[in-house]
């Protein structure tokens, strides 16, 4: 009786736990489908390669708002991606005592701090001083986004080395900085790359810390010191509007952006897959 009524529940647990999945992924699901419907009529070659179009007219596009993203992320990576890989490579090596805690405790109040009020510090630090917008702000604030992000993954990472390597590289005289990059730093290079991915798909669509930062720009700009547009600042924009050609061109926007995060989070899936393997 007993193993009939254990088979039951965990055929039951068994179903539950699988609607569940399906209901958590229900909304995503409902968002693709939404802006596909809504604002699949503004996704054309012209969406990609022109500028936005003044109120009035239809058609134009997000080119330069495309554009300003991209640079908005390589900008960010520079600078945030050896900060965060080099500081987990610390705490991972050598980080022991108080210090070391309070790194870890800063980087995890720091990766759950709201992205606006990073974006408010963002602009104290560049944006007033230098009496005008720019996209070296933006990027700035994002890489404060990316760092405790990285950081704390490459730490973890890093730990997941089995010690036998470590003590078998150095067993063969080879100094410690050689054994850290080309042992240690290989074996886990593609949880870190995941990390590294993760973190660039979580900065691509922040919009508050830009609205205090880069500002926009309705034309070509690839000047860091200058305001930047951004794809996740022109959907904000443009939603708000009431002009319905906007408002179909912020919803393919949306569209864009959002395959763009589940491209990054698929391949960072399947790096980290294929290194289990």
């Amino acid at each position: 009786m007993n193993y009939f009524l254990r088979k039951n529940v965990n055929r039951l647990m068994l179903f539950a736990t699988f609607i569940c999945a399906i209901l958590a992924m229900i909304p995503l699901v409902l968002i693709f489908s939404d802006l596909l419907i809504r604002g699949g009529g503004a996704l054309n070659f012209d969406f990609f390669t022109q500028l936005p179009k003044p109120v009035g007219e239809t058609g134009g596009g997000m080119a330069n708002a495309i554009a300003g993203t991209l640079m908005l992320i390589l900008t960010a990576s520079a600078m945030g991606v050896p900060v965060g890989v080099m500081g987990g490579i610390y705490l991972a090596e050598f980080g022991k005592g108080r210090f070391s805690s309070w790194v870890r405790f800063s980087a995890d109040v720091l990766s759950g701090t709201p992205s606006i009020v990073i974006g408010i510090f963002a602009y104290t630090l560049f944006v007033l001083p230098m009496k005008g917008f720019s996209g070296v702000s933006g990027s700035f604030a994002l890489a404060i986004i990316m760092i405790p992000i990285i950081l704390r993954t490459t730490e973890e990472m890093m730990r997941l080395v089995p010690v036998s390597l470590r003590e078998g590289a150095l067993a063969l005289g080879i100094h410690r900085w050689k054994m850290l990059t080309f042992v240690v730093l290989k074996t886990a290079a593609s949880g870190i790359i995941t990390a590294i991915m993760l973190a660039v798909a979580r900065i691509a669509g922040e919009t508050a810390p830009l609205l205090f930062t880069t500002l926009g720009n309705q034309y070509w700009n690839f000047s860091p010191l200058e305001p930047t547009a951004a794809l996740p600042l022109q959907i904000y924009t443009f939603s708000i509007s009431p002009y319905e050609d906007w408002q179909r061109q912020a919803l393919a926007g949306a569209f864009v952006l959002i395959v763009i995060i589940f491209l990054l989070n698929a391949l960072s899936r399947l790096i980290f897959h294929e290194n289990k393997n």
